[in-house]
Formats: C-alpha cells, sequence, structure tokens
C-alpha cells in the first residue's frame, strides 16, 4: 500500500486512522487488474485452482471482484451521506425482485468489455458465468420488481436511499409443470450462498412479539405504558449494494433476517431435551423462513403479521441509531427520513413509530405524532378489496398487545376530528374508522397507513382516479391535497441494456448512448423508422431475440416453437383479473375455427404464457391447466400444425423474463378495466418493440396516449362501462347465448375435449364464465377476437408493422423509472440529489447541507 494515499485519505474510527486501500490493488478496472482480482478472489477466498473450480466456483470469484469495485463507491457514499447530513428515503417494501446483479453491475461500472476479455484471456465465457447466478426470489411479481426498479432509480440519480426488506431464505417457489398443473417447489436461493450481501451482525435489534402491557407513572408524573412480551427475537441487517448507473453513487439493500436471542438453549441440553435446546432458534428464524406463507390458516396469518411487524420494526429502529449518532433530536425525525410504505403491508410502520417515539423515547402523543404523520408517506397499488390488507382485532392484540392500543387512540383521535366536521354522519365515521366493526372486528391496514401519511399515491392515472372515487374516497374528500398520482415506471438499465443487447447496440450506433440515462432520448429514434435500412436490422434484432428464447423453450418444455411466426406473449402473475383465460379461450376459437375451415386466411402464431399462481388460488392454478390442455392438443393435431402453437414457459422470473421481454412481437395487456393498477410488465413489452393489445386499464391508458392511438390495439370495456354493467346485473350466460364462436368453444371445454373426455375436470372453470365470471371475460371476448383479427391484418405487412415497433420504443421514455422517482422526490419525499465525488480523487471541503424543509 503506498503510504501517501494511505496519508491522504485517511478514515477515522474510534480514534484510529484506517487508511483507505490503494484503488489500484483490488479495485482496478483494466482487463489486467480484473484478470489478477479474479485470480486473486479464485485461490485466497475461495481456495480454488481453477482446475478443480466448478461453474459456480468461477462465477463467485467473478462477483466477488466486482463486488469489491461496488463496495469501494459504497464506503465513499456512506461517507459523503454523512458529512452532508443527507435527508435520506427510506424505502419500505415487503419485496424485493433485484434480479442477477452480476450484468447490472458491469454495465453500471462501465467494466462490461473489459470484464468480458479478461474472463476470455483466463479461457472463461462471461455469458455463461453469468448463468450461474441463483437470483433472490424476495418477491412475487411486479410489486418487489417495481421496488428494485425505483432503487436502481435512486441510485442513478444520486438521491441518498436505503431500501428496507426481508431476507426471506426460501423465496418465491420454483414452479415446475407436472401433466399440465404448477408444482411448487422450494425456491434454495442461498444454498451456494450470496456473493452480494454483507452480514452485519453488529447491526441487531430486538423484536418483541406477544405478552401483555403494563402501565405506570414516570418521576416526571406521566402516564406511561410498558409492553410485556412474551417472546422476544433479533433481526440482524444484511446488506447488498445498489449501485448507480455511471455515478458513484451506490446505496444500499438492507434486509433483515430473525435470529435467536440464544440460539441454544445449554440446560435444555444438559437435562437431556435435545429438541428444546435449539427450539428457540428454530422457532425465532421461522419469521424470515419462507416468502409469504400461506394464510388460509390462522398460523400461516400470525406468521405473516409477524413478518410485517418484524420489518418495521426493525427498519425504525435503524433509522433511529443513525438519527441519534448524528447528533439530530427526533422531534425532528421527519426533516432527515423521508419513508416511503409500498403497499399496505408496512403500514405497521405508522404505529411502531409511535410506540418508539413515546414509549422508548419519552416524546409527548401530540409531538409524537406530528413525527409520525410528516415521515410516512403511502403508495396504494390495489383496487382490489381482497388485497387491502386487514387484520382480525383478536389476532392482531394477541400478537401486537401495544399497537392495538395505539391503534385505538389514534382512531379515537382521528374519529373525534371526523365528528366535528361532519357531524350526525355516523355511517361516514363507519367508513373511516380504522377499525371495521361490521362483524367481526379488523383492523384496516390501508386506513392506518392513510391517516398516518402526509401523501397517499396511486401508480397510474387511471388508478389514482379510481382510488380517489372507490377504496379511499372518503378519505380524498377529507383530505384532497393528500392524494396525488406517480405513474409506475421500469428502469432501461435492466429491462433493455442488460435484457436486450444486441436492440441496445442498435439504438446506440444510431443515436448515442444517452438514453440509458435519460429514456427521452429514445425519441430521436422517430425519424429512423422512415428508414427502410434501419427497419430491416431492426427486424434481424427482432428474430434474433425470438431464436434465442425458442431455444430455451424447447429445452425448458420439448416443444418447439418457429421464431418466424408472431409471438403473441402473456406473461405475468396468473390471476382471473389478469385475465389468461380470455387469451386462452382465442386460441381454442383460433383452433376450432381452423378445423371447420382448414383454408382459412390466418398468420402463424406462437402463443406463450408465463407466470406462477398462488399454491392456495384453485382457479388461478386451473387456468395454468387449462393453458396447458389446449396447447397438449394443438400442438400435437397435424391439421393446424406450422399455423398455431402453445407453450407455456415456467417459471417466469426476473432472469426469465430478460429472454421473454425481447422476443415479443405481441404483448397481451387484457385486464378488466378497473382492476389492474398500472402493471410493469406492460412497458417492458413495449421498451423492447412489442406492439400491445389492451384495455384501457392501469397505464395501459396512459401508453396508449404515448405511443399513439394507432400503435395500440385497443378492445373491451372501460372502468366505468364495467361498473355499470355489474350495478345493473351481469348475466355472462346472455353473451353465450349469443355469440356462435362462443358457445362452439365453451361446449367443447364442457364435452371434455381437452381433458380425453373428462367433462368434470374443466366443470369449475365452464361454471365461473357462465354465472359468475367477475372479471366480464364473457362481455369483452367478441371485442378481444375482433383486435386480434386487426393484429392479424396489421403483421401481415411486414414494414409497417417494423414503422409501429419502432415508434413504440421511441415513444417510451415517460416509463422510466428515474421519471417516476423524480417525481417522488419533487412531489413528496422533498430530497435532493447529492453526487458522490470520484473515490479516485481528493475531495473538496464541502459545507455542510442544510435541513431539508418539513413536509407540509
Amino acid at each position: 500500500m503506498k503510504t501517501e494515499n494511505a496519508l491522504r485519505n485517511p478514515s477515522r474510527k474510534h480514534g484510529c486512522i484506517l487508511p483507505v486501500p490503494d484503488s489500484d490493488l483490488r479495485t482496478g478496472l483494466t482487463v489486467a487488474d480484473l484478470k489478477q482480482s479474479f485470480l486473486d478472489t479464485l485461490f485466497c477466498s475461495l481456495g480454488r485452482v481453477p482446475s478443480a473450480a466448478t461453474p459456480h466456483d468461477l462465477y463467485t470469484a467473478l462477483a466477488l471482484a466486482v463486488r469489491d469495485r461496488v463496495l469501494k463507491q459504497g464506503v465513499q457514499t456512506l461517507e459523503t451521506y454523512h458529512e452532508r447530513d443527507a435527508r435520506v428515503v427510506a424505502y419500505l417494501s415487503a419485496e424485493y425482485l433485484p434480479g442477477p446483479q452480476l450484468a447490472n453491475n458491469l454495465l453500471n461500472l462501465g467494466i462490461w468489455e473489459q470484464t468480458r476479455q479478461a474472463v476470455a484471456e483466463l479461457g472463461c465465457d462471461l455469458d455463461f458465468l453469468r448463468q450461474q447466478e441463483e437470483e433472490p426470489g424476495l418477491g412475487n411479481g411486479g410489486l418487489g420488481r417495481l421496488a428494485s426498479c425505483y432503487m436502481d432509480s435512486l441510485a442513478s440519480l444520486e438521491m441518498p436511499a436505503v431500501g428496507y426488506g426481508l431476507r426471506y431464505e426460501f423465496g418465491i417457489f420454483d414452479q415446475t409443470l407436472r401433466d399440465g398443473w404448477q408444482v411448487e417447489s422450494t425456491d434454495k436461493w442461498l444454498r451456494f450462498g450470496n456473493p452480494w450481501e454483507n452480514v452485519r451482525p453488529e447491526l441487531t435489534y430486538e423484536v418483541k412479539l406477544g405478552g401483555h402491557t403494563e402501565t405506570w407513572t414516570d418521576e416526571r408524573g406521566r402516564y406511561r405504558v410498558r409492553w410485556v412480551p412474551v417472546r422476544v427475537v433479533q433481526g440482524v441487517a444484511y446488506d447488498t449494494p445498489i449501485l448507480g448507473y455511471r455515478v458513484n453513487n451506490c446505496n444500499r439493500m438492507r434486509l433483515w433476517k430473525a435470529e435467536a436471542v440464544e440460539s441454544f438453549d445449554f440446560a435444555a441440553f444438559n437435562h437431556g431435551d435435545y429438541y428444546q435446546a435449539v427450539h428457540d432458534k428454530m422457532f425465532s428464524e421461522s419469521i424470515t423462513k419462507v416468502l409469504y406463507p400461506n394464510d388460509e390458516m390462522i398460523q400461516g396469518k400470525n406468521l405473516r403479521l409477524e413478518q410485517q411487524f418484524f420489518l418495521v420494526t426493525c427498519s425504525l429502529q435503524d433509522m433511529l441509531r443513525v438519527h441519534r449518532l448524528l447528533g439530530r433530536p427526533l422531534e425532528k425525525f421527519h426533516e432527515k427520513w423521508a419513508v416511503q410504505l409500498n403497499d399496505t403491508h408496512p403500514s405497521l410502520a405508522v404505529a411502531e413509530l409511535m410506540r418508539l417515539l413515546v414509549d422508548e423515547h419519552g416524546l409527548d402523543w401530540e409531538t409524537a405524532w406530528h413525527v409520525t404523520r410528516h415521515t410516512f408517506s403511502y403508495t396504494n397499488h390495489t383496487l382490489l378489496p381482497e388485497a387491502l390488507e386487514k387484520w382480525p382485532v383478536s389476532l392482531f392484540g394477541a400478537l401486537l398487545p401495544r399497537h392495538l392500543e395505539i391503534v385505538y387512540e389514534i382512531n379515537r383521535r382521528f374519529l373525534d376530528d371526523v365528528r366535528a366536521r361532519f357531524p350526525g354522519d355516523d355511517a361516514r365515521v363507519a367508513r373511516l374508522s380504522l377499525i371495521d366493526e361490521s362483524g367481526e372486528r379488523y383492523v384496516r391496514m390501508a386506513h392506518l397507513a392513510t391517516v398516518g401519511s402526509h401523501h397517499v399515491n396511486g401508480v397510474a392515472r387511471l388508478h389514482s382516479d379510481l382510488l380517489k372515487q372507490t377504496v379511499l374516497r372518503d378519505f380524498a374528500g377529507l383530505w384532497p391535497e393528500k392524494f396525488c398520482n406517480v405513474t409506475n415506471g421500469v428502469t432501461p438499465r435492466r429491462f433493455l441494456a442488460v435484457a436486450n443487447p444486441p436492440l441496445a447496440r442498435l439504438i446506440t450506433r444510431r443515436i448515442g448512448d444517452g438514453w440509458i440515462k435519460n429514456l427521452d432520448e429514445l425519441r430521436k429514434l422517430e425519424p429512423l423508422a422512415g428508414d427502410a435500412g434501419f427497419r430491416k436490422d431492426w427486424r434481424e434484432v427482432k428474430l434474433a431475440a425470438k431464436r434465442r428464447l425458442a431455444a430455451c423453450i424447447a429445452q425448458n418444455t420439448g416443444v418447439t416453437v418457429d421464431p418466424a411466426t408472431l409471438f403473441d406473449i402473456q406473461a405475468k402473475r396468473i390471476h382471473e383479473y389478469k385475465r389468461q383465460h380470455l387469451n386462452a379461450l382465442h386460441i381454442l376459437t383460433l383452433y376450432l375455427r381452423l378445423k371447420r375451415e382448414p383454408q382459412a386466411d390466418m398468420p402463424a402464431r406462437t402463443f406463450i404464457f408465463a407466470g406462477k399462481a398462488a399454491p392456495g388460488y384453485f382457479m388461478a392454478k386451473l387456468i395454468i391447466k387449462f393453458i396447458n390442455a389446449i396447447a397438449a392438443v394443438v400442438n400435437h393435431d397435424p391439421a393446424v400444425r406450422g399455423r398455431l402453437k402453445v407453450a407455456f414457459f415456467p417459471d417466469f422470473s426476473v432472469k426469465n423474463a430478460q429472454r421473454i421481454y425481447p422476443s415479443a412481437d405481441l404483448s397481451e395487456q387484457i385486464s378488466t378495466a378497473g382492476k389492474e393498477a398500472s402493471g410493469t410488465g406492460n412497458m417492458k413489452f413495449a421498451l423492447n418493440g412489442a406492439l400491445t393489445i389492451g384495455t384501457l386499464d392501469g397505464a395501459n391508458v396512459e401508453i396508449r396516449e404515448e405511443v399513439g392511438p394507432e400503435n395500440f390495439f385497443l378492445f373491451g370495456l372501460t372502468a366505468e362501462e364495467v361498473l355499470k354493467r355489474q350495478t345493473r346485473g351481469y348475466r355472462p350466460r346472455e353473451f353465450y347465448e349469443q355469440n356462435a364462436a362462443l358457445r362452439e368453444a365453451l361446449d367443447f371445454i364442457a364435452s371434455g375435449g381437452l381433458a380425453n373426455g373428462d367433462a368434470n375436470l374443466f366443470q369449475p372453470f365452464v361454471d365461473n364464465l357462465l354465472w359468475s365470471d367477475p372479471f366480464l371475460v364473457l362481455a369483452d371476448y367478441q371485442a378481444y377476437v375482433a383486435g386480434q383479427e386487426q393484429v392479424s391484418a396489421r403483421w401481415r405487412d411486414s414494414e409497417a408493422w417494423t414503422r409501429q415497433s419502432i415508434l413504440t420504443v421511441a415513444r417510451m421514455g415517460r416509463f422510466s423509472s428515474d421519471r417516476a422517482i423524480r417525481e417522488y422526490a419533487e412531489h413528496i419525499w422533498r430530497v435532493q440529489p447529492l453526487p458522490v465525488a470520484n473515490p479516485s480523487t481528493k475531495p473538496k471541503a464541502v459545507k455542510r447541507a442544510q435541513p431539508a424543509a418539513p413536509v407540509k
């Protein structure tokens, strides 16, 4: 280590001078540096020689070498944030889906090609090493992926932030198909360890559960409450660096793991009770053992509530620790921290911050409530009543007795204000109450989040409007200034630059690489839509992507698909409101038509599905079976060979999504209008050049406005029309009786035509559509078929289709997560960018930043 570097860049801790390591030794960015770092890590960290190393050893060595370079920027970032006393965004989310980290970090560091050359000179292939990476399945779908997009954008926009979540040992299940049915197996993403994380055993926090409360009077004569728990566990921090794109800022995602306070009971062991000796360890670690347990049983509900409380208390205690280390008064906590509640899962944070401030730190109620309401903002992600969490009061009180008291007190004071504003309006009071007393008593978590936050936002313009008109209507009437919209966005780094390098290179060759940082620059592609040579290059890139996906489908399913056909793809969580069964009914309609009219003029199509169904959701799992039953019939019928193909690509994940999005010609965004909050898959498909067929639901509305109505295949009822039809009495069987093609398809299903003559297999599915059809599949069927005929007609003109594909990509700038984060920062968080100086340069003296103004 060079002495001059050590003297010039000291880091002081506990009175010691800790020199910053020489950057050339472990963090250089040249090919030679990367090769040496890779070999040093393989030998010294893993104890392997190349000839004996497994593919995963080689991947881990490369990941650790890259991590050194990322962490260098992480250390500098933390020092800068502390020196400047920056206002910080704390993003609380029960889910994250960060995806594979290696490629993203190579892109953000700007060393992709250097790394490719370095490993190639050592006899390795970078793409092969990338495939060895296990991705953390810490979420169910869009919610977790959105959180990870936002973490990427926060770092890339140089905004101080930390993402708090849970380190589930077993993430979302691995999905396989057996006889067409979904089969779930354990996601063992940690079986080889996680090279990107750093455990912080010194950062542990006590988590109380159960028990009772006691009241007492302190030395100043104040009424106080003490929580006496029946059980205590501890949360341990695991940090993953989140690097920004071509900036020096590196934020962190801090995930909490549950551990026992004492992992081994020697007294029990010495008495021969060997199970009891490790009981506390097993019982405590169950909190973060698995992502979202099945909560149909009371044990599952209890564990899920434990997870949510565990997340918020560890995170808030961590923020309070940092706040006090900085010497800031707790009365100004909200000036330092902008805490975003990502859906209702972390809404317990409102009651927990009140408990910490009042019970643990002695603030009076009014001061603590002022701090709390000015700390939190809440993002609502759903209009489905069943997704707005409610907890039985009996369960809530048994697990969190002090919090139930706090919720009751918040509710009492809040409803007193409501009664003062609306005297005699008991119905309004009941609707606004944090406690649902219409039957069994429940705590309404969305209500708690709304009352305890300074802003509430929806995630698409339509969703935000419907939020104010439906599930939170009374709150919007009470506090109209509190409600706003921030339409979701996706990161172009992950979902174009990393997912689709050939398209990214084509774009960059023609307009430069500024679009990676500023997606609005894609507008420069518009004139190129008229360039025949560029259109040819565009088609070649798309065809190559389809060939890659076709190879993956063949390898994973045994189904051979033709890349020259129209790739019609629906990839998202399986749910009735997302209407994968509407898509499947259309496929069956085409099949039956071709059987009747073999000479029918329709272009060849490949229908591809991907997505997971919740393990306890029977109808969603039956839809997967239904799709695969259609595939079994269609794919083995010589009469439609070369004209129709159906494939279900199992185990949808971020890694698999990066194969699917670049390959789509047509994106299916066909949810029932008014049910999808926003959607982000719609953005990812369009960003990769797919045209969209969809309803006016979620962000589809805004995507259609941006890309142009002529580049979007619109069909179906509007949200207002859906509501009217349901209000006046929806009779789906009438559509069955009036539409011959629909009747033929449903009769074919009911006859057992998809189940080797078993008429019972899909009877629940048919009965649901004919007598209930809660998501208006039959009402939208004919409009959807007509929209698909427009798709077929457009596909026949390849030049016109390519032109529309280019224009779609060119007009997707608004749907960058960077734009969304700027809107949050300006209108909700009041957070400013804080660039971090290059670690290799000597930092200049800087003025201490002025504290941010309180959020009004």
